[in-house]
């Protein structure tokens, strides 16, 4: 099953959340916030099972720079 990852920093944490199941998690790189968000993903569905997750649509949006 292939999922998103969606990666931002907070503080000295990198947060990772999959849009598709809800899941999110952290760590202190890039990599560990994927690692972490891979084993809680494969857990949380593993309890709770889900079909064909639909993959969301991701695109930018402007705003005005003094927003």
């Amino acid at each position: 099953m292939i999922l998103t990852a969606v990666i931002h920093k907070e503080a000295e944490w990198f947060v990772a959340e999959c849009p598709e199941v809800g899941t999110a998690s952290q760590g202190m790189t890039v990599e560990d916030a994927i690692a972490n968000l891979k084993e809680a993903t494969e857990v949380y569905l593993e309890e709770f099972p889900q079909h064909a997750p639909s993959h969301p649509i991701l695109t930018t949006f402007e705003i005005p720079a003094h927003a």
